[in-house]
């Protein structure tokens, strides 16, 4: 039986849309290029042929229109797997939850969802200034302690090789990214990686300001990780929510990484605004 989901559960606006992000299903795009910051969107909207809709809440900011033909939504998230959990469980629910009458639809429909983000890298063979496309995204925060989800026995195995590296009290997650979107995407000068997504900026990345994080050389602990020569390579604050979300809820989600940093060698880019910009256009490219 198909039951209705109430009113506390999934929230929609008296107009309509959804709760946070504001939308209505027709504003949405089948395929979707995320940002996390709210004043990217318009630095990709920019080169569409028209916008059509412009819709901003909170750190939600949604630019739907035309490129090349194509028709296209650019939503910013903020950043953090917590924002991540609510973006994916509104936009699923704008294309395979009926709003009017809260129930399931029938048939499941697949967003294409590319993230195009900045990222560190903690590996000397990949510069800051290169571009990363996640082959799995491996959480460090406790987000999948609230779901219970199906992964292979190889993300178990990278899962437990991270929390042994680290000490960590609880089990880190692991899910491969979109297979399609990483064959279409990962092109054209974008080499494969392993990303960690970090629940922090600061001592979760081992940074030292005022307070002293607990694992401070944790950049060198993650990159000495090798499972049957699985190694990670960059970090960041959202993939591994990205690919655990849209694993369960049955979407196609690729994270592509502009690495800014590299840790190891202690470089930053002179100018990351144009390392983005290039990701950008590579993924209007080919999404």
């Amino acid at each position: 039986m198909n039951n209705v989901i109430p009113a506390s559960e999934l929230i929609i606006n008296p107009d309509g849309s959804i709760y946070h992000l504001n939308l209505k299903p027709e504003f949405l795009a089948s395929s979707v290029i995320t940002v996390g910051d709210p004043e990217r969107v318009a630095s990709i909207s920019k080169y569409f042929d028209e916008i059509e809709v412009k819709v901003a809440k909170r750190e939600f900011v949604t630019h739907t229109g035309t490129y090349k033909g194509k028709r296209l939504s650019v939503m910013s998230t903020g950043m953090g797997t917590d924002n991540i959990e609510i973006f994916l469980t509104e936009l699923d629910a704008l294309v395979n939850i009926d709003l009017q009458n809260r129930k399931v639809k029938d048939k499941h429909t697949t967003l294409n969802i590319v993230r195009v983000g900045t990222s560190g890298s903690m590996r000397e063979e990949i510069p800051a200034g290169a571009l990363v496309a996640s082959e799995y995204g491996v959480g460090l925060d406790t987000l999948m302690q609230y779901y219970a989800a199906e992964t292979t026995s190889k993300e178990k195995e990278v899962a437990k090789g991270v929390q042994k590296a680290l000490g960590l009290q609880f089990t880190p997650y692991c899910f491969h990214g979109s297979a399609i979107l990483l064959d279409r995407l990962c092109k054209g000068g974008i080499e494969k990686g392993n990303t960690v997504t970090c629940p922090g900026f600061f001592g979760p990345q081992g940074r030292e300001v005022r307070l002293k994080p607990a694992i401070p050389d944790i950049i060198e602990r993650l990159a000495g990780v090798d499972v049957d020569g699985f190694r990670l390579t960059n970090f960041e604050m959202e993939t591994a929510g990205y690919y655990a979300m849209g694993k369960m809820l049955g979407h196609e989600v690729l994270s592509l990484n502009a690495i800014v940093a590299n840790r190891i060698t202690k470089e930053f880019v002179d100018d990351p605004a144009a390392v983005v910009e290039r990701l950008i256009l590579h993924t209007l490219e080919h999404i």
